[in-house]
């Protein structure tokens, strides 16, 4: 099942890891979107009909209006199975589910947002200069989840178990864009470094890897799948 860009639309911020976790998945998928580039931080009546908690992701796709990037995710899976992202087995789509929430509250909260908000949002939106404390808690604290992914892979091919799921679009959504700004010290650890060489030279991510956002240019690294 295909789906043209006239049927579906997504309304993102190219440096939103939840925006960019949709857009994994729809690229896994092969599914044809219209991405429309939304300045959420500035509201509006048209934002707040698409979705009422007026953010970002929000896909429309069969004349649904669909929000919150885990149920886009999971409803994009349901609805174009092939290929799969989530297990069969309840234990499974367990551990893919508890890492895709490890990722979009915890990891988000201390280390994507606090990084991303001083060193591109006040830029982005102008409200004042970075603090730097808050940038190296959030550069403290990636190394700790560094680590402990580090652990998974020991005995995991990738990050949920043996097969490619929806929790290593999660981390690489919220990876990519702190690594746009050069925020990742891959040199910590080989084997993640090579999980995410590997899932970045999928498909999936080439649109990714193409984003430009105006003012704040990409590591030189960031685009070469080889690390350089």
């Amino acid at each position: 099942m295909t789906t043209n860009s006239q049927t579906t639309r997504l309304y993102h911020h190219p440096l939103s890891p939840f925006c960019r976790k949709v857009r994994l998945v729809l690229g896994e998928k092969r599914i044809e979107v219209e991405l429309l580039e939304e300045r959420y931080w500035e509201g509006g009546p048209e934002l707040l009909r698409r979705n009422p908690a007026g953010k970002v992701p929000v896909l429309r796709h069969n004349g649904m209006l669909l929000a919150e990037s885990q149920a886009i995710c999971e409803y994009l899976d349901e609805t174009v199975p092939q290929p799969p992202l989530m297990p069969k087995v309840p234990s499974e789509r367990y551990e893919v589910r508890r890492l895709c929430a490890w990722f979009d509250d915890k990891f988000n909260a201390e280390v994507t947002q606090p990084i991303l908000q001083e060193r591109v949002w006040k830029k982005v939106m102008r409200t004042g200069h970075p603090d730097s404390r808050a940038v190296k808690s959030g550069l403290k604290a990636i190394k700790d989840h560094i680590d402990y992914l580090s652990q998974l892979l020991e005995t995991r091919r990738w990050l949920a178990g043996n097969t490619l799921s929806l929790a290593d679009f999660a981390a690489a959504a919220h990876f990519s864009c702190l690594d746009y700004i050069s925020d990742v010290d891959w040199d910590r650890s080989e084997a993640l470094t090579n999980w995410y060489a590997t899932i970045k030279s999928r498909p999936a991510f080439r649109s990714i890897l193409a984003d430009q956002v105006p003012g704040i240019h990409p590591a030189p690294h960031y685009a070469e799948l080889d690390f350089g």
